[in-house]
């Protein structure tokens, strides 16, 4: 099964989680945002939620569920 992914982005001054390039949720601090892409990600698993800068450019990612290519130790 395909992980859904989630994107936690800078938009007009808020942040905004998006699936999709529909818009979930919006918020004024980044922090709560993430908060509420983790939230929709783990509810959704298997998921990916990528997070970017004010700037756009990635940041982070993070997987819940099934991950099909873990790391190694």
């Amino acid at each position: 099964m395909a992980r859904k992914r989630y994107e936690v982005v800078p938009a007009a001054g808020d942040w905004v989680v998006k699936h999709l390039g529909a818009v979930l949720s919006r918020h004024s601090l980044k922090s709560s945002a993430v908060d509420a892409g983790v939230r929709v990600a783990r509810a959704n698993e298997p998921s990916q939620l990528v997070i970017h800068l004010q700037n756009g450019q990635f940041e982070e990612e993070r997987t819940y569920g099934d991950d099909p290519f873990p790391p190694r130790g």
